[in-house]
């Protein structure tokens, strides 16, 4: 997921704005982001989506649960007045994560991330239908950007009918997970004005994991499979860097303005391209990355554009 994506740093520890530090934090998210795909491309193979989003979400619930019991408001922050809310933000993001472990196993990675890059291009092109922002000129660019950009990564007129078949699934997969971890954003930012942190990954965990269940038992008639050797690790992994990695961004966007934070997280394309390439022997696309910087660059002008509104509004 995309900065846009993690939950808000509205709660996060305030310090004076850094650069510097902003930049250690996603560092951190980029090695979480990268372990959480290869973890997901070697569980691909022997358990469904809907297993490793049910393993995840006890791993990362007992990890939240932990923190919860010994950080100073305790259990008492999951108290909530918006349970229907925090059900629609984890109805989207169960849908997108789903999509996400699929087209992982499916495409390469540098791929996957970037058409998880147009997920904040989803949110301008919503949020005027679903939130009653308006739609501003930049926005329009951002949406046009994002979605030649697309086109680009997924080259839709350059496969052979074989690698069409074999691609195209994974490809339409990592776009609605995009579109998944859009609506978890503008869910997000409802609940991030009286929610914490730790209440939205509390409920993000636990309804996952229900839901999880539920489509597993729906599937396949049994209840998901345990991991167990390299794979139980795997899940574990999964469940920890998935956390890590969100809780970095949110402490990045603390640090420092989404401005300058956002390009940063761009770096995760290349990381993962040399992190697929290295383990997976994935080609080095260059669609992929003109691709990905056409993307960056709608959500970087439509961000810088969001910014200098608000100062405009401020007086």
């Amino acid at each position: 997921m995309t900065a846009s994506d993690a939950p808000s740093s509205a709660h996060a520890p305030s310090h004076a704005p850094s650069a510097l530090r902003a930049a250690l934090w996603m560092i951190g998210s980029f090695f979480g982001f990268s372990l959480m795909a290869v973890a997901g491309r070697e569980l691909s193979g022997d358990f469904t989506t809907f297993e490793i989003m049910f393993w995840r979400s006890l791993v990362g619930l007992a990890i939240v649960a932990g923190f919860l019991s010994l950080s100073r408001r305790g259990f008492g922050q999951v108290r909530t007045q918006k349970l229907g809310l925090h059900g629609l933000r984890n109805t989207a993001h169960f849908f997108g994560q789903n999509c996400w472990f699929y087209a992982v196993g499916m495409i390469p990675l540098a791929q996957v991330f970037a058409f998880e890059f147009t997920s904040p291009i989803w949110v301008a092109a919503l949020a005027p239908l679903l939130l009653g922002e308006r739609f501003t000129l930049w926005r329009g660019i951002a949406v046009a950007l994002g979605f030649l950009g697309v086109l680009v990564v997924a080259q839709p007129f350059g496969f052979s009918t074989v690698e069409i078949d074999a691609l195209r699934f994974g490809q339409i997969a990592a776009a609605a997970a995009a579109l998944g971890f859009a609506g978890n954003f503008m869910a997000t930012k409802r609940l991030s004005d009286t929610e914490t942190i730790l209440c939205i990954m509390f409920y993000m965990t636990l309804m996952q994991a229900v839901m999880a269940l539920v489509c597993a038992l729906a599937w396949s008639g049994a209840f998901p499979t345990p991991p167990s050797g390299a794979a139980a690790l795997w899940m574990v992994v999964v469940g920890l860097c998935g956390l890590a990695a969100h809780y970095c961004v949110a402490s990045a966007l603390g640090a420092a303005d989404a401005t300058v934070v956002a390009p940063m997280d761009f770096l995760r394309l290349p990381l993962i391209a040399v992190v697929g390439a290295l383990l997976y022997a994935e080609a080095l696309d260059p669609a992929v990355f003109v691709g990905g910087v056409l993307v960056f660059l709608g959500n970087f002008l439509n961000l810088r554009a969001e910014r200098l509104s608000a100062r405009r509004s401020r007086g």
